[in-house]
C-alpha cells in the first residue's frame, strides 16, 4: 500500500464508476446540443476579484471557500473556480460574443474547487455541467434553462425530484423588501447567529437561507419578498410558471428561496432530491442580469442559467438503481494465444480488428490458455477468438460466442462481418 493517499476532500474515479459518469456526460452533451447551447470550457482559475464582485463578498463561497493563492508576479491573487457563472460571463465579455450575435447558449462540464466539509455528494474537488443563456432573460428564456435542466434528469430516468421556484424581483423591489427584512429581524438581534448578523447589515435576504435549526421559526415568520414586487416583476414570474405548466413540468413556489450568491434577480430555483438527506440540492440556478455590470461592463446584460452537481446526480442514480443496465460488457473480442510464439501473429489480428471498429483485447503476460478463458470471462468479453498453430497456417479462425458456446472456423474477412453484424454491434455498444 503506498504511503500516499488522495488529498482529503478528493477521491479517484475508477474505470466501472468512469462508465456512469460517461453516460451522464453524454446525455447532457446530447440534450444541450438539441436545445442550441454550445460547449464552453474556461480556466480552472481566475483572478480573485472576479469571485469577490461577481459572487458577492458576503457569501460563504467568497468569505470562507474559496482556494486562493498568489503566484502572479504583480501579486494579484489568483483563485480555483468555486463556480462557473462568474467565468463564463467574463469570457462573453473579454470576447464581445453579443457583437457578433444578440444572443449566445453556453452550456460546461467542469470541475470546481471549495473548502467544505467533505461528506456524500459534498467534495473540495467536484463537477457540475450547467447552461448559461446570455443575451435575453424573458420568461421563455428562464423557463428554457429550467426544462433543459429537468429534460435532463427525466432522461435520466431520476425520479423523486423537487422543483422549487420564487423571485427576487427587480432592484427596486429587492430595496423595499431588503428595508422590510432589516426591520423585522433588527428587534431579534441577540438571539441572531453571527453569520446572520453580519448578513443583517450587508444582504439580509441571505438570513432566509440560514441553515441554522434555532433560526428556523424566526426565518419562517419574516415578511415575504412577493408581497413587495411591483406589476411588472409579478407578470414575469406568473409567465415563468405558465410555461412550466404548459411543458408539465411541476413545481413549488418556495418564497424563502433565495439562493446562495448575489448575482440573482427575478427568478430563482432549486432542484432537490429525496435520496439526499439534508444536503439534498442537486442542481439550481436563475436570472442574473446585473453580474455583467458588477464584472466592469458599462451596462447589464440580461442572462439566466443554471448548474448540476454530478456527485450528487450519480449518488441519486446509484440508490435508484438507474445504472443496473450500465454495467461495462468489457471487450467484444477477447483473442485467446494457444502457442506463445504465435503472440507476434496475433497483435497483428487484433491490430486488424481494432482498425476495423472491434473493440478487442489480447493477452499482454503470456499467460496460459486455461489462464486467457479466464480472463476473458473475467472482463465479460463477448466471443473469443483463438489463434494456433492450424489457425496461422490457414489463416481461417476460430471464433466462439461465450454466451452460447456457439462456434465457427471462418476467415478473418468473415469474422469482422459477423461481428459487424447488428446483434453484435449491439453488445459493442453497450
Amino acid at each position: 500500500m503506498s504511503q500516499y493517499q488522495a488529498v482529503k476532500g478528493t477521491r479517484d474515479i475508477f474505470p466501472e464508476e468512469a462508465t456512469q459518469w460517461k453516460y451522464v456526460e453524454a446525455i447532457v452533451h446530447t440534450l444541450a446540443s438539441l436545445y442550441g447551447f454550445s460547449e464552453i470550457r474556461i480556466p480552472i482559475f481566475e483572478y480573485t476579484e472576479l469571485f469577490q464582485r461577481g459572487i458577492g463578498s458576503t457569501t460563504d463561497i467568497v468569505g470562507k471557500e474559496m482556494f486562493s493563492f498568489q503566484p502572479d508576479p504583480k501579486g494579484r491573487s489568483l483563485t480555483l473556480r468555486p463556480e462557473m457563472t462568474a467565468g463564463v460571463m467574463r469570457a462573453t465579455l473579454q470576447k464581445n460574443l453579443l457583437s457578433s450575435a444578440p444572443v449566445h447558449k453556453l452550456y460546461y462540464i467542469g470541475e470546481l474547487f471549495r473548502k467544505e466539509r467533505p461528506q456524500a455528494g459534498r467534495q473540495r474537488q467536484f463537477s457540475q455541467f450547467g447552461a448559461e443563456l446570455i443575451g435575453v432573460s424573458s420568461p421563455a428564456a428562464v423557463s428554457e434553462v429550467i426544462t433543459l435542466m429537468m429534460h435532463v434528469f427525466e432522461s435520466l430516468g431520476v425520479t423523486g425530484l423537487k422543483l422549487r421556484i420564487n423571485t427576487l424581483g427587480d432592484t427596486a423591489d429587492r430595496a423595499r423588501y431588503r428595508e422590510a427584512l432589516q426591520a423585522y429581524f433588527a428587534p431579534f438581534h441577540e438571539i441572531l447567529d453571527d453569520a446572520s448578523k453580519e448578513r443583517l447589515e450587508k444582504n439580509p435576504l441571505r438570513i432566509l437561507d440560514s441553515k441554522n435549526p434555532a433560526l428556523e421559526e424566526l426565518v419562517a415568520g419574516a415578511p415575504r419578498l412577493y408581497d413587495y414586487l411591483n406589476d411588472s416583476s409579478l407578470r414575469d414570474f406568473e409567465k415563468v410558471c405558465f410555461y412550466l405548466a404548459e411543458r408539465n413540468i411541476a413545481y413549488h413556489i418556495d418564497h424563502r428561496l433565495v439562493r446562495g450568491l448575489d448575482y440573482y434577480s427575478h427568478t430563482a430555483f432549486e432542484v432537490t432530491s429525496s435520496e439526499l438527506g439534508a444536503q439534498d440540492a442537486i442542481g439550481g440556478g436563475g436570472r442574473y442580469d446585473g453580474l455583467a455590470r458588477e464584472l466592469g461592463n458599462s451596462s447589464d446584460v440580461p442572462a439566466s442559467g443554471f448548474a448540476a452537481g454530478m456527485e450528487r446526480l450519480l449518488i441519486t442514480m446509484e440508490k435508484q438503481g438507474l445504472f443496473a443496465a450500465l454495467q461495462p460488457f468489457g471487450p467484444l473480442v477477447y483473442i485467446v494465444v494457444q502457442q506463445q510464439d504465435l503472440t507476434d501473429h496475433a497483435l497483428q489480428i487484433a491490430w486488424r480488428l481494432r482498425k476495423g471498429g472491434i473493440k478487442t483485447e489480447i493477452d499482454l503476460a503470456t499467460r496460459s490458455m486455461k489462464a486467457q478463458m479466464r480472463e476473458a470471462n473475467r472482463i465479460r468479453a463477448s466471443y473469443a477468438l483463438f489463434i494456433g498453430t492450424a489457425e496461422y497456417a490457414t489463416g481461417n479462425y476460430t471464433l466462439k460466442n461465450l454466451a452460447t458456446s456457439e462456434q465457427k472456423t471462418l476467415s478473418l474477412d468473415a469474422v469482422l462481418q459477423i461481428l459487424h453484424e447488428p446483434a453484435a454491434k449491439k453488445l459493442l455498444d453497450l
